[in-house]
């Protein structure tokens, strides 16, 4: 059978998403972003990927974001989102913000890694190959390297700006003080950092209390916040203990250890405000994040296009009481 050319929905930008700007820059992004690091590889039917990032596109969803090693296996997403672009998303490259990152374990050898001119170069030549594109929307430097001098790591993010490969760059999960040099460096060359990128979920609050949320603002940075529901743990998956066929059982990035008998009480305890909100505890947790005007995206995986949907719901209830906030602080803090 024939495969019909794929019509994105005319009603993309008037069914309910919201658009922040990120930092002190033109660029908005959705509030919520499409993550490629599970679900979009070579373990995934082709089929299901294109499912979900066609009815991401249809609810508004313009900012994908990919890494070069996201997969399963190694460099496949950006793969499969190559295949996307030759075969439905082409036509409107130019309504969509596409990120990729280097800086973990790519390929084998010394310049496979970390954070190098070389390595940076290379991975981001690589990337744009497999996502057949001429050039990404943003390019993160997706952790920071203790051995390399931050200046060179730094300088290659504004020489791959210089030479087109990329319109914006980010930075990933730097510590304070790496991302307080970062921030300056890259001003003062006329490439600021766009946005900067960080675990943030209501039990990983490393971003509030390290300062990096704040000096990303102050520094005209946007936020983009990964891992919101804390690898499945706030989806509400767990409030009666493991399903068989969950991350946790399989012992896949969430270990059987995080669920004692305290974390239940507070996972039911959360459930119970988002029940009297009228949401699910991850329509709950999503929204959390959304209260702080500080972050421009969050960025969600899925492995349906159900739930994508269910985590859209999220943006109808995003404002929170005083009340409410403390007790959830309170919970998160435990």
């Amino acid at each position: 059978m024939i495969e019909s050319p794929y019509q994105p929905s005319p009603d993309r930008y008037d069914d309910g998403m919201v658009y922040r700007r990120a930092g002190r820059s033109g660029v908005l992004l959705p509030a919520f972003s499409l993550g490629m690091w599970h679900n979009f590889g070579s373990g995934q039917a082709f089929s299901n990927v294109q499912r979900m990032a066609h009815y991401a596109f249809d609810r508004g969803i313009t900012h994908f974001d990919l890494a070069n090693n996201y997969g399963p296996a190694y460099g496949t997403a950006e793969e499969n989102f190559g295949r996307l672009m030759e075969r439905s998303f082409r036509p409107y490259r130019d309504e969509m913000f596409i990120a990729t990152k280097a800086g973990y374990d790519m390929w084998p050898g010394p310049y496979g890694n970390w954070g190098s001119r070389k390595y940076l170069t290379a991975s981001l030549d690589q990337s744009l190959r497999r996502m057949k594109l001429d050039y990404v929307d943003i390019f993160y430097s997706h952790r920071h390297d203790p051995e390399t001098p931050l200046e060179e790591t730094l300088q290659a993010l504004v020489d791959i700006v210089r030479r087109g490969k990329a319109l914006y760059v980010g930075l990933s999960r730097y510590p304070l003080e790496a991302a307080r040099f970062a921030f300056r460096y890259l001003a003062e060359r006329d490439v600021p950092c766009l946005l900067f990128q960080d675990r943030y979920n209501i039990f990983s609050r490393q971003p509030e209390t390290s300062g990096v949320l704040s000096l990303s603002a102050a520094s005209g940075s946007g936020f983009v916040a990964f891992s919101p529901l804390a690898q499945g743990l706030l989806t509400g998956r767990y409030l009666d203990g493991i399903p068989q066929d969950s991350r946790m059982a399989a012992g896949r990035s969430l270990q059987r250890e995080v669920l004692t008998d305290a974390m239940l009480e507070r996972l039911r305890a959360l459930n119970d405000i988002a029940q009297q909100r009228g949401q699910t505890l991850a329509e709950m947790a999503l929204a959390w994040l959304l209260r702080d005007k500080r972050v421009t995206s969050v960025i969600v995986g899925a492995s349906s296009a159900a739930q994508i949907e269910d985590n859209l719901r999220a943006l109808e209830n995003a404002s929170f009481s005083d009340d409410e906030l403390a007790r959830i602080d309170a919970l998160s803090r435990e």
